[in-house]
């Protein structure tokens, strides 16, 4: 029986309307035809050749040698069986992805004032965002969904559960978050209901807000920090045995932390950050807890929140046990925004002279960072964003001076949130950008931003979660070498999503929405034998075209003799 969007229907066949194209299950149908990759059943193994540049800087002279590296990349195509476990799962994002994700996989429709309500995946750059493959036989772009380029998780796959200070059912947590239209709620609740209460959680009240208190009523008790490390690492295994995985995803979407100082003996090694959980040491975070217990798992623990969770001693451990971690703090309004809108005003040539952003919200997150010290670190995960594209333009912003420590000239940059209880989930975002134009004259942008916060942040920890567990079945060797390794444990591929991106140290951090972007699509297509797309279009400029399809020494003859745009 067709389901009138009234009642929950028991399955997809149920359901009075199609699946949504960014639900939709498709079998991964590339191939690439080319000496530099093949197709297995088991990998798909690919030649990419990085190419950059040095540039030595000799009496002002630019001395630029073009290099380039063979790395051979293989992917392994049997997808994991994932599960996600949250941080935090019973709050306003861990309680909307639970119920997203059981609408899209029992295909629930509801009903709102604008109508009949299908389930999708929209906000998702895996599931609601395409890459170009190339063009076909006319030169028309062929785009596919970014979840196709590689064999991925599909998000109605995953396997949910987590911990949470307050022990209040996921039906309720639901409820409390005030996210879903009531229709999709009332639907979506006895899926819900199956996954039971949260698993206690680790409750250090130092770290948050003393508004948060009362909500902690499910906790793994005492404060020996060690004992509380080996329970979540029990919970971990006990996650994936009972429900047969073969990867757990931990993810941090808690309540925003304050920093933890960094002390040397204390967190600034791997051996120094372990025995100061052992000897429960005051600034021993519960984030970092739980980031040492998936490390030590050997699971992918991801920070969605802007606090230091990985302090020295924690990337130098998950170095060391070739674990992989990501963060820090998801990217999903006002901070993405303006990571496009400052580089197109630098790129432009347009100096911003000050960037000023306020914003108010109403749900817990925004309680608790009515609190100055997480407050504190939500600012400097938000202050950074534009430090890339300054530092990129001399011309307008001077660099600092020989020995000078800082960053040089910078646009003001000043962040204000406040909590406003009456509008709930519904985010408003401000921000006015004060530049300076040609000739000493002035430019003013103001831009007014509504959202639902946990709606744009659930996709994003969907995107991270899934790439998190891709990049996991990805090895590398470089030329020369016998044996394929694993990534980098820092897994800076996913700064697309994040604030403040964590990074291999001593490497540059890349703010640029764009060349993130662009990084993670040639990261993929490398990973298929493909490079990464070209801009230039180089058959529309010159005076005669040269199709695609003749031989390589035809295209060269044809493009010696062709006069350029």
């Amino acid at each position: 029986m067709a389901s009138s969007g009234y009642n929950t229907p028991e399955s997809q066949l149920e359901s009075i309307v199609p699946v949504h194209p960014t639900s939709a299950r498709r079998p991964h149908a590339i191939t690439v035809q080319s000496e530099n990759v093949s197709f297995t059943d088991e990998h798909i193994t690919s030649k990419f050749v990085n190419r950059g540049s040095k540039v030595n800087v000799v009496d002002g002279q630019y001395i630029v040698t073009p290099v380039a590296q063979e790395i051979e990349f293989q992917t392994q195509r049997k997808v994991s069986k994932t599960g996600l476990m949250m941080i935090g799962i019973g709050g306003n994002n861990g309680s909307t992805l639970c119920a997203t994700i059981l609408a899209n996989r029992h295909q629930i429709t509801w009903h709102t004032k604008e109508g009949l309500q299908t389930p999708n995946y929209i906000g998702s750059l895996l599931r609601a965002s395409t890459f170009s493959l190339g063009a076909d036989a006319n030169g028309q772009d062929i785009n596919v969904p970014v979840s196709d380029i590689l064999p991925m998780v599909h998000p109605n796959d995953l396997v949910l559960g987590g911990w949470d200070i307050s022990g209040v059912p996921m039906d309720k947590a639901m409820s409390r978050s005030k996210v879903l239209d009531y229709d999709l709620q009332r639907q979506v609740a006895p899926h819900m209901a199956l996954l039971g209460k949260p698993l206690p959680s680790i409750y250090y009240p130092d770290f948050i807000a003393a508004n948060q208190e009362a909500r902690a009523d499910n906790l793994i008790p005492g404060e020996d920090k060690q004992a509380h490390l080996e329970r979540i690492r029990a919970d971990i295994r006990k996650f994936k045995k009972d429900n047969e995985l073969d990867r757990v995803i931990v993810f941090w979407t808690a309540n925003t932390e304050r920093y933890a100082d960094i002390i040397p003996g204390v967190n600034d090694t791997a051996d120094n950050l372990l025995n100061a959980i052992k000897n429960s040491h005051s600034e021993v975070s519960p984030s970092t807890v739980f980031a040492v217990a998936a490390i030590l798992e050997n699971e992918p623990f991801i920070n969605g929140a802007p606090q230091n969770t990985f302090v020295p001693g924690a990337i130098e451990l998950s170095e060391r046990e070739k674990s992989f971690i990501g963060g820090d703090d998801l990217k999903s309004g006002q901070t993405k925004l303006k990571s496009v809108l400052a580089e197109f005003l630098v790129n432009a040539g347009i100096k911003p002279l000050s960037i000023a952003s306020y914003n108010h919200l109403g749900n817990n997150d925004g309680q608790n960072l009515s609190a100055e010290r997480q407050f504190k670190s939500k600012e400097i995960s938000k202050s950074s964003v534009v430090d890339d594209m300054v530092n990129a333009n001399r011309l307008l912003f001077k660099a600092p001076a020989p020995g000078e420590k800082g960053k040089g000239e910078h646009p003001d940059h000043i962040v204000v949130i406040k909590y406003v209880p009456a509008v709930g989930d519904s985010k408003r975002a401000i921000d006015e950008y004060y530049s300076e134009i040609f000739c000493g004259g002035r430019s003013v942008i103001n831009i007014f931003n509504e959202c639902e916060d946990s709606l744009l942040a659930t996709p994003l920890i969907l995107d991270l979660s899934i790439l998190a567990e891709l990049l996991t079945r990805v090895q590398y060797r470089k030329e020369g070498e016998k044996e394929f390794s694993p990534l980098y444990s820092v897994l800076s591929l996913l700064s697309y999503m994040l604030k403040a991106p964590l990074v291999k140290p001593g490497t540059e951090v890349i703010n640029s929405l764009n060349r993130q972007r662009n990084a993670l699509e040639a990261f993929l297509k490398a990973c298929i034998g493909l490079e990464g797309s070209s801009d230039l279009l180089l058959e529309t400029r010159l005076c005669r075209l040269v199709p695609y399809h003749l031989p390589l020494l035809v295209i060269q003859l044809a493009v010696q003799s062709a006069c350029l745009f």
